[in-house]
């Protein structure tokens, strides 16, 4: 397993106006800049934060951009958004 830095600023991927524990995932972006594709990211999930994984920058900027193109809708069909 990967060293993960002890000084990670983690970033809550929660909805708007969301409250309480989550469980919600977390990323953190490690040395290096947006444009260094080996750049660390790292991810965990808030009820279990000594699990992380680790990929890197060139990896979760396809990943977001596949998000904000809808390939992944199919994951999520027919689920309820609670309130």
């Amino acid at each position: 397993m990967a060293d993960i830095p002890p000084d990670l600023t983690w970033i809550r991927a929660a909805p708007p106006g969301a409250t309480g524990p989550g469980p919600w995932i977390e990323i953190a972006f490690g040395e290096g800049s947006g444009e260094d594709g080996e750049a660390p990211v790292y991810l965990r999930e808030t009820s279990d934060p000594a699990n992380v994984v680790t990929t890197n920058r060139r990896k979760w900027d396809a990943f977001v951009l596949g998000v904000q193109a809808g390939e992944f809708d199919h994951f999520v069909e027919g689920v309820e958004l609670g309130d």
